[in-house]
């Protein structure tokens, strides 16, 4: 090993420890939730990896799912009464292998009772520049509304605007328009015409998204009604997406079934529903929470482009 990655090892090392206090001043439990899972992630533009129990059939499912999070088992432990709470662990996602992705990697998520999520960008925030100040480091913060950020930068207001006129925003970047929805246009003008012009050293933070960019965050009434969600950015680096969280089983039911209904559409196969996450969902009090990407903070703090520089050994060589 050398010095160099030994370095790098160490500031994982402090990065932990920093965390860990983090939350121990804030009264917020350090948790441990399963790996395994008879359920897995019904998001279309997430892949899982799955695998095969050979023990006795009482065990349950013999297909399980590696975690892409631990989303769900730890709102099961908040509608269980645990209160707010964090894991820092392994998570899991097929396909996802490049410079800047390793099919699996450590996510911080964490909880908090009684919280929207505008509260839990504060704190995100927080802990974000306490990480900055133990590399010798500061950011300016830059709050802004998902709809204003578009119309301020873009001149194009997301709610309204034709998706002709999304796609001719994007025109330069020749991107071939076959199955893709308004949001992926969306999506899209973010990655490619927003993110890559944040500055290094900015926490960018981004709320209230459109409703039909959901996921799994409640939904404000409105015109337009809003989802009431937002993204932390570190100069060009998505971090950290947190939600003022659902606990609606009957629409997460939904959520889930429309997921499935995309999935078949592209020739995904469908992905069973966390039918224990659903039969307590209603019961898991109001809360808001976040799942960070560790190597993507390291990366910012190492001030590299390749995950491979933050990592042990990367997929390749594991």
């Amino acid at each position: 090993m050398s010095l160099h990655l030994a370095g790098r090892l160490h500031l994982r090392a402090r990065l932990y420890a920093l965390i860990r206090s983090f939350f121990a001043e804030r009264n917020v439990l350090e948790v441990e939730t399963p790996i395994l899972s008879a359920a897995g992630n019904t998001e279309p533009n997430i892949e899982s990896f799955s695998t095969h129990f050979h023990g006795h059939v009482d065990a349950g499912s013999r297909e399980r799912w590696l975690r892409t999070s631990p989303e769900y088992p730890l709102k099961r432990l908040l509608a269980a009464g645990v209160g707010d709470c964090y894991e820092l662990g392994r998570v899991f996602r097929n396909g996802e292998a490049g410079g800047r992705h390793n099919p699996e990697f450590t996510m911080l998520e964490w909880y908090r009772l009684g919280w929207d999520h505008h509260r839990l960008m504060e704190e995100t925030i927080a802990l974000v520049e306490a990480a900055l100040a133990m590399v010798g480091r500061r950011a300016e913060v830059w709050v802004e509304g998902y709809r204003q950020l578009f119309i301020d930068e873009l001149g194009i207001d997301p709610t309204h605007a034709p998706i002709a006129h999304l796609q001719a925003a994007l025109s330069e970047y020749n991107i071939d328009p076959e199955g893709l929805t308004r949001d992926d246009w969306l999506d899209l003008l973010i990655t490619h015409r927003l993110q890559p012009h944040f500055p290094d050293n900015r926490i960018t933070v981004i709320h209230d998204y459109p409703a039909s960019q959901c996921a799994l965050a409640k939904v404000r009434p409105g015109d337009p009604p809003l989802a009431e969600r937002f993204e932390l950015y570190l100069g060009r680096y998505e971090l950290a997406n947190g939600y003022h969280e659902l606990n609606d089983a009957t629409e997460q039911r939904r959520r889930f079934e429309r997921d499935n209904v995309v999935r078949r559409a592209r020739g995904q196969g469908e992905v069973p529903m966390d039918e224990s996450l659903l039969a307590v969902l209603d019961a898991m009090p109001d809360c808001a929470g976040v799942a960070m990407g560790v190597e993507r903070l390291l990366m910012c703090l190492v001030g590299t482009d390749a995950i491979a520089d933050v990592l042990s050994f990367p997929f390749s060589e594991a």
